[in-house]
């Protein structure tokens, strides 16, 4: 039986998970002339990206015509306010001197943001509040669209990116309106709304579900609610209330205070994986997965199956995959899956 491996561009260590994981490179195209020329990489090849975006804003030779975005009455876009959160979050000299590709959010994508948000602009923003966000438009490896495949990306803030393909081409859930804009140190792609990173914890995003009630009363009793809340990245595999109840129904038990501390650890640790698996990164076929128990489960990407060592088989919940948190990833499950005890 083969174990799973990962993709990730930021070599993610893992505490359970062994082995190499593999390098996802992706890029995006989004206009007819990358289409007809995937491995065109036009503009500025001798300026860092930067220089780049200072030389695009507002500049309309890099957004023609040709593109859907000019057709169907957009602007051409500028890039003041990008600039000046780099500069206010420090990460200037970061962007200039590394390798790296950037989805950079125009000037009325961040006025967007500020408008939802109820404030007037980047002064209303701490540094701090600023810096994750600006990391999370960030891969660590520069991509141009020949490099383009579906799935989740990690970026500079931890969290993943999910590159859509379905109804053109998104990040998350932004449009990207020029793509493969070439720079010294790497690739620049520039999108139509700000991304934002998640803002809660494992724990914090359970508690704040009912479906997870039962579950999150089970991590309380069990001692490890700061574990799952603080630790990571990891993947929680995370059965819903009807789940855990129907457990109790067939272990004749009237609720989680039947179950011993130490069986409860247990059985939870057993749905904890290392590292940020998204179901982007699940091969075909069953493979072997170490969990944090230390024990291992089946998984089946074609199917959405879980196999537990008792051969009991638990169903991922397709319309809840790939919820993401700050410290890792969650996938809902329709079972609870038992260790050997």
């Amino acid at each position: 039986m083969k174990t799973l491996k990962l993709k990730s561009i930021l070599n993610l260590r893992t505490l359970i998970l062994t082995g190499v994981i593999t390098v996802s490179m992706f890029a995006v195209s989004c206009n007819k002339a990358d289409d007809n020329n995937p491995k065109t990489e036009p503009a500025s090849s001798n300026q860092d990206i930067t220089e780049v975006l200072k030389s695009i804003s507002g500049n309309s030779e890099f957004f023609t015509a040709e593109n859907d975005f000019i057709k169907k009455g957009g602007k051409v876009p500028t890039f003041g306010i990008l600039m000046s959160a780099l500069e206010k979050t420090q990460l200037t000299s970061t962007v200039a001197k590394n390798r790296l590709t950037v989805f950079a959010p125009s000037d009325d994508a961040f006025k967007s943001l500020f408008a939802a948000l109820g404030i007037n602009g980047i002064n209303d923003l701490t540094a701090e509040q600023l810096k994750p966000i600006l990391l999370y438009h960030v891969l660590g490896e520069p991509v141009f669209s020949y490099q383009l495949e579906e799935g989740f990306v990690p970026t500079l803030n931890g969290a993943a990116v999910e590159v859509k393909l379905s109804t053109g081409v998104m990040i998350n859930d932004a449009n990207v309106i020029r793509a493969n804009l070439k720079a010294l140190n790497g690739a620049l792609h520039v999108i139509d709304k700000v991304l934002l990173p998640p803002s809660k914890n494992i724990v914090e995003i359970a508690a704040g579900n009912p479906n997870f009630s039962i579950l999150v009363q089970a991590v309380v009793k069990a001692g490890l609610a700061e574990t799952l809340a603080t630790g990571g990245p990891i993947t929680v595999f995370a059965p819903t209330n009807d789940a855990v109840i129907a457990l109790l129904g067939e272990l004749g038990a009237s609720s989680l205070d039947d179950i011993p501390v130490d069986v409860l650890s247990s059985v939870l640790l057993y749905h904890v994986v290392s590292g940020r698996v998204y179901s982007s990164d699940l091969p075909a076929g069953p493979y072997t997965v170490p969990t944090l128990n230390g024990g291992t489960f089946e998984i089946n990407a074609s199917t959405l199956k879980i196999k537990d060592l008792n051969s009991r088989e638990a169903n991922l919940v397709p319309a809840l995959l790939n919820i993401q948190a700050t410290n890792g990833v969650i996938h809902v499950i329709d079972r609870v899956i038992l260790p050997q005890l």
